[in-house]
């Protein structure tokens, strides 16, 4: 994957930044869980987040090359319905997401997990990370196949919409934020495909309505929402993260308390090695970690948007400006949340923060985008040939 610079940069430099920011992620999952690594129990290694992380990096590594290496035309409806394996994966997420309300494993107030047990060890799995990157390749697939068709109404958008709206129901029960990410997504991405206003408009006040419901049903939502706007009201409790987070955000400085040193991760901020971990980055590394981690992030959208306009084909660009818009847009809210110019919303920061199902599912959006700009810059050796 990188042997072939001069031939490609642009897909071997995002794969430099993607590897970049999972070795970050693996260094400061391994630092953040250091108050618990004094009581290791080889015998029960999964257990522990920075043993995870350090089976997922590589393996993440390995996802992101063969990925790179499959052709992301198979996932277009150019052949048909029941040809694409984008059909039988959104089905396979809305199955799970169905399941998972039925079967799944409550933590933290929320069954947004699948447990599989596998001999003396337990998998977790988020089926709605699966359905936010399948919602990227269906409406990617779709508005391909309709092409200029999409501005059809009745025929076309209200049905898309429907499809959305099927998992965003699904999600919103039991994980807020990402069923308000996954709204949020498709809206962007239906401008991308080149979606008339005033039909996004016509949807706006349904949207509106689902999730006014959804927050009067959980009166904890907008509790933490009030905590946002108030925050040192509620600051030992609803809003105890935020300011543990800011406090450690400030207590970096400039150049950080030195890598494994910092004292948030020992029992002061709440999922440190998760949602929270660019504030560990931003205790030990100060401002100048958390300014190049924010750097690596903007050099992938630079790398994406110059995929987008390299490639011919319109499912080409469509695709892969709705994975970088994903990636992007995560990224964003996490470090919004994080720094406290958004509310608290579970919300991982891509690549870096723990979590085997983010970490996979997004490596291997990644290598779908390698293999974009690989292909794009096959034609256009082609051409010149």
């Amino acid at each position: 994957m990188l042997t072939t610079i001069r031939n490609n940069p642009v897909a071997d430099y995002i794969a430099v930044v993607v590897v970049v920011l999972m070795a970050i992620g693996t260094v400061f999952v391994f630092s953040a869980s250091a108050n618990i690594s004094q009581e290791l129990d080889l015998e029960r290694f999964y257990d522990f987040p920075a043993f995870r992380q350090m089976l997922f990096f590589p393996l993440a590594c390995a996802v992101l090359y063969a990925v790179s290496y499959f052709d992301y035309r198979r996932f277009s409806l150019t052949n048909g319905l029941l040809k694409s394996p984008t059909s039988y994966l959104l089905i396979l997420s809305i199955a799970l997401l169905i399941f998972v309300l039925l079967f799944g494993t409550e933590i933290n107030r929320a069954r947004r997990w699948l447990r599989i047990p596998v001999g003396s060890i337990t998998i977790s799995f988020q089926p709605s990370e699966l359905a936010k990157w399948m919602i990227v390749f269906f409406l990617a697939a779709v508005c391909d196949k309709f092409g200029t068709n999409i501005k059809l109404y009745w025929k076309r958008f209200v049905p898309i919409c429907l499809v959305i709206a099927a998992v965003v129901a699904l999600v919103i029960t039991e994980d807020f934020g990402t069923a308000a990410f996954i709204s949020l997504l498709g809206l962007l991405m239906l401008i991308i495909a080149g979606v008339k206003w005033w039909h996004i408009l016509t949807g706006l006040p349904f949207v509106a309505i689902g999730f006014a419901v959804a927050l009067v049903r959980f009166p904890g939502r907008i509790k933490r929402i009030w905590a946002f706007l108030d925050p040192e009201k509620w600051a030992d409790s609803i809003a105890y993260q935020a300011n543990q987070s800011l406090i450690a955000l400030g207590s970096g400085g400039l150049f950080g308390k030195g890598l494994g040193r910092g004292i948030c991760k020992y029992g002061h901020l709440p999922e440190d090695t998760t949602d929270f971990i660019f504030a560990i980055i931003g205790e030990e590394l100060g401002f100048i970690g958390t300014a190049a981690v924010i750097v690596l992030f903007i050099v992938f959208v630079w790398l994406g948007i110059l995929v987008v306009k390299r490639c011919r084909d319109r499912f080409g660009r469509i695709l892969a400006g709705g994975i970088v818009l994903t990636i992007a847009v995560q990224a964003a809210v996490n470090i919004g949340v994080v720094t406290v110019m958004l509310p608290t919303k579970g919300i991982p920061l891509p690549f870096v923060s723990a979590g085997g199902t983010s970490m996979l599912l997004s490596s291997a959006a990644a290598g779908v985008l390698l293999n974009i700009a690989k292909q794009s810059a096959k034609n256009k050796v082609g051409e010149k040939e």
